[in-house]
């Protein structure tokens, strides 16, 4: 079975786990501007008329398209029942949806997730003309619950994706470890670590200008920034944040080093007790990730921990799910923040990804940050791949 397949099964049953009785997506010239919900209906494939992709709780696997793309997305074999048309997409859509008469219709509107926000404002005032005469647009509601349960329940195939995009990762940073020599330039290490990516066929799971992050020592800026012309010095701290995408499904992770002062065989104690926070707050938070768990409940554990160390509070989630990109929607393991929404309030749940990845500022050497990728289990959340349990330690 094809991964669209996979998943277009899987948003009915989650239809019928909600008693959503028809999830609605409507795009046009997706080419332009893609709702998101479409990578999980139709792949790639763009849309380029006015097209309505609905499911039904009983089953229903209906398109309706522009004839000319008719042809292509029965070659997908997903949709039981493809309308074609060639002026006018509205009186298709108000017979289909009269002929199904659903209570309650999901649009792809969301507050909280961007990923479960395609159906742009236009696209919303058309299809409310559409439905005029009818009770339809009344019963338009938001299919966020929908979306981010399909985007955050992995099926075999997806976590297998990103299980490869991870081992593809810890060979990148392995080998990269092994190649850095002081004097180099943070620029010239993210050139590095592109390159073996395009070795091994991957593509970033980021843009390229910040993917990876590389930051050496205490005055390099530490964020959605790229890299720089810092060079790389004893008594540096060496952070990354890198991510590569495999099959369309990405890994986040980030990793640090310690790079040696002469008469060194360690590092400074300063380093290795912010290492020691930082590996504390991802352990205790992992071990409380259930499924029925806020995400707030998760990222307080944290938060609570590096701020009793004596550390400043850091400026970010602890942790957000992971998948067709590295920053998917859904529940966040966040603080209480406007600028999160409810997405910190929303319950975790099995087969969901995540990153968890505190961080914080050692002074006078650089940036202390790690960044583990686990997906939940039926009872708790699993490492995917190896976790970093001590400090990389580099020769200066």
């Amino acid at each position: 079975m094809s991964l669209i397949k996979e998943k277009v099964d899987q948003a009915i049953a989650i239809l019928k786990e909600q008693n959503m009785d028809m999830w609605l997506t409507f795009v046009r010239e997706t080419s332009g501007v893609r709702d998101p919900a479409l990578d999980f209906l139709i792949g790639e494939s763009d849309l380029t008329w006015p097209s309505a992709l609905i499911l039904t709780r009983t089953g229903g696997k209906i398109a309706i398209i522009g004839n000319l793309e008719k042809e292509a997305l029965q070659r997908l074999d997903v949709f039981d029942e493809i309308i074609g048309y060639d002026t006018a997409v509205s009186g298709i859509l108000k017979e289909t949806i009269s002929r199904l008469n659903p209570d309650r219709i999901a649009v792809n509107t969301s507050k909280n997730n961007v990923h479960a926000d395609g159906l742009t404002h236009a696209m919303y005032e058309f299809l409310k003309e559409y439905l005029t005469g009818t009770p339809y647009p009344e019963r338009l509601i938001s299919a966020e619950p929908i979306i981010n349960s399909m985007r955050g329940r992995k099926t075999s195939t997806e976590l297998a994706r990103v299980k490869k995009a991870v081992q593809i990762t810890e060979e990148i940073f392995q080998k990269t470890f092994s190649h850095i020599r002081t004097g180099m330039t943070e620029t010239e290490i993210a050139e590095y670590m592109q390159k073996l990516a395009a070795e091994h066929q991957v593509g970033l799971a980021w843009p390229a200008e910040n993917c990876p992050a590389v930051n050496s020592g205490p005055n390099s800026p530490v964020g959605h920034n790229g890299p720089t012309d810092i060079k790389v010095e004893p008594g540096h701290l060496l952070h990354f944040d890198f991510g590569v995408k495999y099959e369309g499904y990405c890994s986040d992770i980030q990793r640090v080093a310690y790079v040696l002062r002469k008469g060194e065989t360690e590092a400074p104690i300063e380093v290795q007790r912010g290492f020691i926070t930082i590996r504390t707050a991802i352990e205790k938070s992992r071990l409380a990730m259930k499924p029925g768990m806020t995400g707030n409940s998760i990222d307080v554990i944290s938060r609570e921990i590096v701020s009793d160390s004596g550390y400043p509070e850091y400026p970010y989630a602890l942790g957000h799910q992971l998948g067709r990109v590295a920053h998917d929607g859904g529940a966040l393991l966040g603080p209480l923040w406007e600028k999160y929404g409810d997405s910190p309030k929303q319950r975790l749940e099995a087969g969901q990804i995540f990153t968890i990845e505190p961080g914080l500022a050692v002074p006078g050497y650089g940036y202390m940050g790690l960044e583990e990728d686990v997906v939940m289990t039926d009872h708790s959340a699993e490492y995917i791949g190896e976790p970093q349990r001590a400090i990389i330690l580099l020769q200066g």
